[in-house]
């Protein structure tokens, strides 16, 4: 059986994005560590979810507790820097957020995290981190040069635009045709997924996994991040077989290992 650690910038983002992998990964018996960077303190919470005197930021670490125990993880663990927010906000210049972090020393704190542990694979974001949040690209800097300095192998997580540009497209034509105004979730996946830099062709994808036998559990630990995702949004209410057709693969890259112009996508995270 393999340790494998999913690095993560904000809470949510691994229910969201490796979601399925981690429930998948458990569910076979491998040891599945999250370790997540920043408690995710610029969020925007829903409207009324926060009570009186709660910070969001401890709303969302333990939602981040429950997402891990409905995927199966079996160490969830913080690396203890402050949400940026997004490049053109003026928290990216705020010294404790993770944006400003000396890339050495985050290095450093991942490596006390993992120490003890035998890491046979650990999942970062692509270079652009999906969609070029600041956090997403230092996890992906953090993650890729702890990685080469304890010789473990390395996967990108990643968005799949051309499946995403083709789910978005459907759905907003669902919505048209049943005289439905436009969800903001699903508003924002079409303008991000129609910039170039948002996540990777399907070409330079190495892995699909498919997570449709466990998306009942990656459906779950999506909705447990209430503070950021309204239960009338797009991630929670589409029908199951929407749901299916966009979340039912997880796609990643492997950096060292392209795939060849005629091999299929790989469906095993673990194999190169």
């Amino acid at each position: 059986m393999a340790t494998v650690v999913f690095f993560h910038a904000h809470p949510d983002d691994e229910a969201l994005s490796t979601g399925g992998t981690m429930a998948l990964m458990a569910e076979a018996g491998h040891r599945v560590i999250l370790v997540v960077a920043t408690r995710g303190e610029e969020g925007e919470p829903v409207e009324g979810i926060l009570k009186d005197g709660e910070k969001l930021e401890d709303r969302r670490s333990l939602e981040t507790e429950q997402s891990g125990k409905i995927l199966g993880v079996s160490r969830v663990e913080f690396l203890g820097y402050r949400d940026s927010g997004m490049i053109d906000s003026s928290t990216t210049a705020h010294p404790e957020c993770f944006w400003q972090a000396d890339e050495s020393a985050a290095v450093s704190r991942l490596t006390n995290i993992l120490k003890d542990e035998k890491v046979d694979l650990i999942v970062v974001y692509d270079p652009n981190g999906g969609y070029g949040h600041p956090d997403h690209i230092q996890v992906h800097r953090v993650g890729t040069k702890w990685a080469e300095e304890n010789g473990v192998r390395l996967r990108w997580v990643t968005l799949n635009r051309d499946a995403i540009r083709r789910v978005v497209e459907e759905a907003i034509k669902a919505n048209i045709e049943a005289g439905q105004e436009l969800d903001s979730d699903l508003a924002k996946r079409e303008e991000r997924s129609s910039d170039e830099s948002f996540g990777m062709a399907e070409s330079d994808i190495t892995h699909a996994i498919d997570v449709v036998s466990v998306l009942d559990q990656k459906r779950q630990a999506v909705a447990t991040h209430a503070s950021q995702i309204a239960s009338d949004s797009f991630f929670v209410t589409l029908g199951n077989e929407e749901y299916s057709r966009a979340f039912g693969k997880e796609w990643y890259v492997d950096p060292n290992f392209p795939r060849g112009t005629e091999e299929l996508l790989r469906t095993d995270l673990l194999l190169n």
